[in-house]
């Protein structure tokens, strides 16, 4: 199985990307997704969020906007946030991968080089937007106010950083996200 890392910006298109590689047959994991199961599951990396914030958890679960509030606009409790769930998704991502029966998979990671999981993967893939549009597409899928939507912008790595480490970059200047996914249906297919 060739195993992709897929990572960029919120708001860039990674979710567009991940789309492709399932229509190609491909496994995705979103690790995203994997840090709100494991929120969910009210396990011990939610304690530790509790200990290292306090009220932020309360009755075993989480206040996302009370955490949000406090890393967003604060790098130093990003940080300190990011020691506490990057090994739980890690060993998360790993198990599953060991798992996986497919030809193809990609593991979507905002945080892929800070977090370890490169080290799971093959090829590395960044994906990037306009500034304008990101904002615009966090604002409409989290539906929050721009405000709030510029500090989650503002608080990730610069393309920079991303072009910097990843071997593939798309961008996604796309007026149709319909095209997007075409684009990176015809990048994917090459692993297969």
């Amino acid at each position: 199985m060739k195993v992709i890392g897929i990572t960029g910006p919120t708001g860039a298109g990674k979710t567009t990307a991940l789309r492709a590689v399932e229509s190609l047959g491909g496994v995705v994991f979103d690790c995203d997704e994997i840090y709100g199961q494991l929120l969910s599951s009210g396990g011990d990396m939610l304690r530790k969020i509790g200990e290292r914030f306090p009220g932020t958890v309360a009755e075993g679960r989480l206040d996302r906007r009370a955490l949000a509030n406090r890393v967003f606009s604060d790098p130093e409790a990003l940080s300190r946030l990011d020691a506490v769930t990057h090994p739980y998704v890690l060993r998360e991502v790993r198990e599953r991968l060991g798992a996986a029966r497919a030809p193809l998979a990609a593991i979507d990671a905002i945080a892929l080089f800070e977090s370890g999981i490169s080290g799971l993967c093959d090829d590395t893939v960044f994906v990037t937007a306009p500034r304008e549009l990101r904002v615009a597409r966090v604002m409409l899928r989290d539906g929050i106010d721009r405000s709030r939507a510029e500090a989650r912008v503002n608080a990730q790595k610069p393309d920079g950083y991303f072009e910097g480490r990843c071997a593939h970059r798309l961008v996604n200047n796309f007026p149709d996200s319909r095209e997007f996914f075409r684009y990176c249906q015809e990048f994917f297919r090459r692993y297969l």
